[in-house]
Parts: C-alpha cells; sequence; structure tokens
C-alpha cells in the first residue's frame, strides 16, 4: 500500500515536470522554435483547435518560422490566433497560402522580462509538485492504521527524497530556460 502512494506521487510528480519544461518551452528565446506555438488555439469553425493540428510548422531559417495550413481557408484565423498570443511579440505576414513569422530581435529588458515568466512559471511548477507531496503524505498518514510507524517514517523519507529530485529537475530545466534566453 505505501508502495502504490509512492509510485502514485512519482508519476503524478514525473507528469509535472513534463509540463513545466513544455510551458518553458513556449517561452520565446531569439530563435524561432516550432514548440512556441503549440499552445496557440486558432478559432477553427467555432472551436478552439490547436495550432499543430491545422498546420505544418517549418524552421527554414533561424528566425522565421513557415506555416503551412492544411486547409487554406483557415489562413486568416491562425494569422489572427498568431498576433493574439500574449509573450510572443510576433507579427505574422500572409501571402494566400503560408503565414510567415519573422521572430524580431530580443532587447536585454524583453529578455529579463522573459527571465522572470520563466521564474514564475518554475515556481508554480514547484508549488505543483510541493502539493502532490502534501496529498501523498496524507494519504501516508491515512495508512497509519494499517502499518507501522517505522514503515510510515520510512515512507516519508523516500518521499522527501522523490520530491528533491524532482524539484531539482524543475531547477536544472529553469536554468537551461535562463541560459537560452540570456545568450546573446
Amino acid at each position: 500500500m505505501i508502495a502504490d502512494v509512492l509510485a502514485d506521487a512519482g508519476t503524478r510528480m514525473d507528469r509535472a515536470v513534463e509540463a513545466a519544461k513544455e510551458d518553458f518551452a513556449t517561452v520565446r528565446t531569439g530563435r524561432a522554435n516550432p514548440q512556441m506555438f503549440q499552445k496557440v488555439l486558432v478559432d477553427y469553425y467555432g472551436s478552439p483547435t490547436p495550432l499543430a493540428q491545422l498546420a505544418s510548422l517549418n524552421n527554414p531559417e533561424a528566425r522565421t518560422l513557415v506555416v503551412n495550413p492544411y486547409d487554406k481557408s483557415a489562413l486568416k484565423a491562425i494569422e489572427q490566433a498568431i498576433r493574439d498570443m500574449p509573450n510572443l511579440g510576433v507579427n505574422p505576414t500572409n501571402d494566400g497560402n503560408i503565414v510567415r513569422i519573422t521572430m524580431p530581435e530580443l532587447t536585454e529588458e524583453r529578455r529579463k522580462e522573459y527571465v522572470k515568466l520563466v521564474r514564475g512559471k518554475g515556481e508554480d511548477a514547484k508549488v505543483q509538485i510541493r502539493n502532490l507531496r502534501r496529498k501523498a503524505k496524507d494519504d501516508l498518514d491515512a495508512l497509519k492504521s494499517d502499518v507501522g510507524e517505522d514503515e510510515l517514517v520510512r515512507a516519508e523519507k523516500e518521499l522527501d527524497g522523490v520530491t528533491r529530485a524532482h524539484v531539482d529537475q524543475i531547477d536544472e530545466a529553469l536554468k537551461r530556460k535562463e541560459a537560452e534566453l540570456l545568450e546573446v
């Protein structure tokens, strides 16, 4: 029973770390990266649809991204969704067949803003990890009558180790993203 609680907590924490890494990828750096556009939702016939389902994203140059829609009638909606996306600061151009996005060079001030944004996202992810730890601890405390106190103390130490490892993973991903953002 203790092993089940710890395994469940570890799995949930793994998912939280992956979600944090995906969230970090959506913050733009000086280079064009198709992952930045994963959270773009396009109003396609009245329903919000992820951009990746409506178009292919190609990266022909370091600061240019080409969006080639599968359905040409969605071109205007795709262009509008990209323009409305917060924290991108891009102005897409539409030539009737494709949408071309040229990423402007980041200023030092904008880079620092993005670092603050990424740090906030990292802190949110750490809070989520700590909440998962708290829930797992409550689940372990509920087993107190079924298992010995020594086993419970050992399980809590193991849970703390798992939590620390996941927080360290988030810190490492955060450090890499900050270095990428500050690189000129």
